[in-house]
């Protein structure tokens, strides 16, 4: 390899770091960074709603269902081995966690559109103030 071609090589491996750590110091990353730990976290509270307080409560309005216990097993008709468990019962907790899931982003993000609103509308309101003086 030349010296010119090692060069070359080396600036372009400058200019893809430099590019890089731009990449991340720009602000959309950062929130992005901030918002999977931030929904991690959520993820730990609702599985914890969902799990502890709401499917047990559930089962007893249902007559003490136990959802997590709820499974069909198939046996194996192809020779000795395990049997196919369809654990419907998660299925249901995890389904009713995602309803839970859309319910407060829903409550979250129809507050943040009401603020919203309220701002532009003063914003509006003192723009018309100062046309008129």
């Amino acid at each position: 390899m030349t010296k010119s071609a090692e060069v070359e090589k080396l600036k372009e491996k400058q200019s893809l770091k430099e590019e890089f750590i731009e990449f991340i110091n720009r602000g959309s990353m950062i929130d992005l960074a901030v918002g999977v730990a931030v929904g991690g976290a959520f993820t730990a509270i609702v599985n914890s709603l969902v799990n502890d307080i709401v499917m047990p409560i559930v089962g007893l309005l249902l007559g003490g269902v136990d959802f997590t216990h709820l499974a069909i097993r198939v046996p194996n008709f192809f020779g000795s081995g395990d049997e196919a468990v369809i654990a419907y019962g998660n299925f249901i907790q995890n389904v009713v966690q995602f309803f839970v899931i859309a319910c407060v982003i829903f409550a979250v993000i129809k507050a943040m559109n009401r603020l919203n609103r309220r701002r532009d509308a003063k914003k509006a309101k003192k723009e018309a103030g100062e046309k008129k003086a």
